[in-house]
């Protein structure tokens, strides 16, 4: 299972709305919120950025801040969290095992993944501990 304090995720706050809204509207089975609250704050959040409705196609229902300011996250965290407390949830708790990507990284992106991935390169990719020669 994991978890994530509503109050003090431990991470910038633009992470913690997009982390949030995107448990909002995965197809999680295991999730302390209800199907009902976790489309209310996606809607709210939606509707502080946007003049249209949400998109009710699960695959376009993507929160994007890019356009947004200060004072829009700000709103953001601040609806989460008092949607969450109003419900008496103060620790969000899910269960799902990591999954490949549903969609294609852009070609803006990738030259950080690359950077990325020689930084923290696959563990199962690494040197294998039991064939290192001992130390001694």
């Amino acid at each position: 299972m994991q978890s994530l304090d509503v109050q003090n995720p431990g991470m910038p706050d633009l992470q913690f709305v997009l982390f949030v809204t995107a448990l909002c509207t995965a197809d999680l089975n295991t999730i302390n919120v209800s199907e009902d609250l976790r489309r209310t704050i996606f809607d709210r959040c939606w509707a502080l950025i946007h003049t249209e409705s949400p998109p009710t196609n699960p695959q376009e229902r993507v929160l994007d801040l890019r356009g947004g300011t200060d004072l829009t996250l700000d709103a953001c965290v601040s609806t989460i969290r008092s949607l969450l407390a109003d419900a008496g949830i103060s620790l969000l708790v899910w269960d799902h095992p990591v999954s490949e990507p549903t969609r294609p990284s852009s070609p803006e992106a990738l030259p950080l993944i690359d950077r990325l991935g020689q930084l923290y390169p696959d563990p199962r990719t690494g040197i294998d501990p039991s064939n290192s020669p001992s130390q001694g």
